[in-house]
Order: structure tokens, then sequence, then C-alpha cells
């Protein structure tokens, strides 16, 4: 096992004073990086990796501290050229994320996936651990369904191969649902406002990466609907994609808890129900 202890911002915290549910993939990346670097697998950064998905569980929230959160990561699955990383992120002896990343060798020049070299495979192969997968999470494509929203990249979004950076979507999925959610029903807004008196806490975001999204100053569109309503969750299906040609960049899947404002589950209410059902695609 790799152990990294990630250092923490005060800007990582949102409104609620934890740290942001997208900030921490951006913890992922830098013990991601750290792991690599340690090995001969650091040529694969140089030469090309991308990331085919994320699947990440939030068991608590993290808190601020001048203490590191402990990032321990392993291999969980080799392929002839992927890679699943697994993690878990603990904090004051506490487990607060369990995370899982697919990542692939890629060529850059020839746009396509590479198989990995046999040093690379033998340096994950000593890593590996045995772990339990993560439950998956289904949702129908919306195929142009949904609430929809401008995308706006910013170039400082772009990483060092001159794409939008992985950890960016998870920003770009939370403005998304942020903004359709209020959309249709103001009482899903932040507590303590428009009339809200509950959290809304996201306990899974999961992101399958389909294409490379890069810069352009013409807006792309975000596309948000409910999937499927529990007594007290909801499961939201995001999808980016260019409103001209209509290729799809990356489909995300959230579910959101409604609680009290002590954390505790509660029921998603009839007229809270009642508007989610409206925009239901199932």
């Amino acid at each position: 096992m790799f152990v990294y202890g990630c250092p923490l911002r005060w800007s990582d915290l949102d409104a609620q004073g934890h740290v942001n549910n997208a900030i921490v993939v951006d913890y992922l990346q830098e013990a991601r990086v750290a792991f690599l670097r340690e090995g001969p697998a650091s040529a694969l950064l140089d030469s090309g990796v991308v990331v085919v998905g994320h699947q990440v569980e939030y068991k608590r929230p993290i808190d601020y501290s001048d203490e590191p959160v402990t990032v321990t990561l392993g291999v969980s699955r080799v392929g002839a050229s992927r890679i699943e990383i697994a993690y878990t992120l603990t904090q004051d002896g506490e487990t607060a994320v369990v995370a899982r990343t697919v990542l692939c060798a890629f060529d850059f020049t020839q746009n396509r996936p590479v198989r990995l070299l046999p040093e690379h495979r033998r340096f994950f192969e000593e890593h590996l651990l045995d772990v339990e997968p993560l439950r998956p999470i289904d949702a129908p494509p919306l195929e142009g369904r949904g609430t929809a929203s401008p995308l706006v990249v910013r170039w400082s979004d772009l990483d060092a191969y001159g794409h939008v950076n992985n950890a960016l979507v998870y920003d770009y999925v939370q403005q998304a649902r942020i903004t359709a959610t209020t959309s249709w029903d103001p009482t899903m807004a932040r507590a303590g406002t428009a009339g809200s008196d509950r959290l809304w806490l996201v306990v899974r975001q999961d992101v399958d990466y389909i294409a490379q999204l890069p810069h352009r100053i013409e807006p792309y569109e975000m596309r948000v609907a409910p999937v499927k309503l529990g007594g007290s969750s909801i499961t939201l299906s995001t999808e980016f994609v260019d409103p001209e040609s209509g290729v799809l960049f990356a489909r995300a899947r959230t579910v959101l808890v409604s609680a009290d404002l002590s954390g505790r589950p509660v029921d998603l209410g009839e007229r809270t129900r009642a508007l989610l059902q409206e925009r239901l695609v199932d």
C-alpha cells in the first residue's frame, strides 16, 4: 500500500464548513500522482495516461485541519492498458471516503489506448490489493432530456495535456446540479436560504469520461435529470455534451440524501417528491 498525506486548504471548504465533495477528487489526484512518481510508472504521466472513470463514496465530512488527510491507496485491478486504483481517505482515524479510479495508458499523438509496458505492469502488480468492488450506480442515457445549463470552460481548467482536468468535471457536476435542483424546487437550495430547512448531502458520485473536453470560447451544455427517487435519496444523472455536434464528453451519477440540520436522513416530503417526479427520467 502507498500512503500519502494530503494537506488541506481553507479554500477547500464549502458553505457548510466541510471540504467540498468536488475537492475530494483533487485529493485523489494528488495521491495518485505521488504514487506514480514513486516508480517506473512515472513515465506514464509524461507519455500519456487518462482517467476513464471515478467512483467516490462519501462516508463522513472532512473538516478543516492543519493536519493532512491520510490517503491510502493500492491497485485493485490491472488489465492490458487499464489500471484500477483503490483509495481510502481517513481523518482522525475514521474513514471519510472510499474511491476507485480507472486509468488508461494513452497515446495522444494517435489518439488511442496503448498497452502497458512490462516494467509498468510489474510496478502495478507489486501494489495489488484485494478489495471489494463498489456497487455500480445505474442510470439511463438522457438523450437530450433534463434541465440544460451552459458549461463555460476556463483556460485555468486545463491540465498538462491541454484538456479539462478530470477533477474539474466534479466542479461542473456540482454547478449543474445546483442550477437544476434549485430551479425544480427552490427549497433544495442551501439551508437557510429560499425557505430551505434541510441539508442535501452527496453520499456517492461517479463519473465516466468518454471524450477529452478541450477549451473553447463557446459554451458546452450540461443536462441534469433525476433518474431514481428513494425515501430520503435522489439519484441524478448529468451529461456533458456539445450542443452543436451532439458529442458526449462525460456522464455522471450523483446520489443525494435529504437530511435535517443535524445530518440525519429525512423523507423527501410530498412537495419535493412531486416536483422531482415530474422531471424523472427512467
